[in-house]
């Protein structure tokens, strides 16, 4: 609505853990047996090909490249 991109501004509560692909299903599975895990879900994976990205799939099928912060990170407002 104003313009500001959500992956950018602070968002407190959230996780995001890099775990051995062996261990992700049985991580997954712990995680969804707490409420405030029961949304959890696999959400990417690191691959050592190309060249280093972070890349999101959008909501219409695209793909988007998540660059680093141009700027200032937006204070938080508590």
């Amino acid at each position: 609505m104003l313009g500001f991109d959500p992956l950018y501004i602070a968002n407190e509560g959230k996780l995001v853990a890099f775990v051995a692909e062996k261990d992700a299903e049985k991580i997954l599975h712990v995680m969804r047996k707490n409420k405030y895990g029961s949304e959890a879900a696999i959400i990417g994976k690191v691959t050592a090909a190309g060249n280093p990205q972070v890349r999101l799939k959008t909501a219409i099928g695209g793909t988007r490249l998540v660059d680093m912060l141009p700027g200032e990170m937006l204070p938080r407002i508590c």
